[in-house]
């Protein structure tokens, strides 16, 4: 990556609506306190204003893009995100390069 560029990630996802959502929330956060600890990158949890079901994960100034995902989906794995979320859905990955 070159000099003054940071990489955002971006993860969206619909839960499943029979979901307890605090219980997926501590699951995310969990998730999410595991990625800090491997990567010094602390995630966000957001929920869609209109839609309690469609969520987001927002992963700021992530230094080395491989490395991140790397840590980011064996954490996922490791919580068993892929449970929480809808029949048929995925959780999306979009990531973003600002120039500073």
């Amino acid at each position: 990556m070159r000099q003054g560029m940071l990489t955002h990630v971006y993860l969206y996802y619909r839960i499943r609506p029979e979901q307890d959502v605090e219980i997926a929330r501590a699951s995310v956060a969990a998730m999410q306190a595991a990625v800090a600890g491997r990567t010094g990158v602390q995630g966000r949890l957001m929920q869609r204003a209109d839609d309690a079901t469609t969520w987001m994960e927002v992963y700021e100034d992530v230094g080395d893009r491989a490395d991140f995902m790397i840590a980011l989906e064996a954490e996922t794995a490791a919580h068993r995100l892929a449970d929480l979320v809808d029949e048929g859905g995925a959780r999306h990955v979009e990531c973003f390069i600002e120039q500073r």
